[in-house]
């Protein structure tokens, strides 16, 4: 099998030590490096640590023969466009269970007309992770809010909505939230 595991996470910009650490149980920076290398056999388990510890699906990190690779031409950086550093690939954005989306239809905020945003379900006790991010929250009769979660407390969310001169919405004991974790973009 041939594994993708350091073209992943490269493209993450994490260091092996990062993965090592942010593995279930934790591991070494070196076993990952050998994974990553073949020098050490890669099984299912090890395929799901590592995916987990990156923030993938197991399946990213298997090079499929169907699956075409998106080669890094250039970094953009105050300087302008250069060629990068070391040769890289992206990973293409994919979907995971739980997530919902957010269609922009008209620009506001940070968003433009035909803008996709992908968002995190999240339960009430993970809303804390969202502090400061965009926040879609369910509202009664099938209505929605989606703005900055600037502060919670006792049940209560307290969103800033992206318009300008718009007042903060409170949300009491919502039942779910879901943070945006991707922007999808056509240019």
């Amino acid at each position: 099998m041939i594994t993708r595991i350091r073209d992943v996470r490269r493209a993450k910009k994490m260091t092996l030590q990062d993965v090592a650490d942010r593995c279930q149980p934790p591991t070494t920076p070196q076993t990952v490096g050998r994974l990553e290398t073949g020098t050490r056999t890669v099984s299912v388990g090890w395929l799901n640590r590592i995916a987990a510890a990156l923030g993938v699906e197991a399946a990213d990190l298997v090079q499929l023969p169907e699956r075409e690779d998106i080669p890094v031409a250039a970094a953009l950086g105050h300087d302008g466009a250069n060629p990068p550093r070391r040769e890289g690939v992206v990973i293409a954005p994919q979907a995971t269970p739980g997530m919902v989306a957010v269609t922009v239809a008209a620009g506001i905020g940070d968003y433009r007309s035909g803008d996709e945003i992908w968002c995190t379900r999240l339960t009430p006790g993970e809303f804390g992770q969202a502090m400061n991010r965009d926040l879609l929250v369910p509202r009664p009769a099938g209505r929605f809010v989606f703005g900055r979660l600037i502060g919670r407390e006792e049940g209560k969310l307290h969103l800033l909505p992206l318009g300008a001169s718009q007042r903060q919405m409170v949300v009491t004991n919502a039942p779910w939230a879901a943070v945006a974790t991707k922007l999808i973009r056509n240019l």
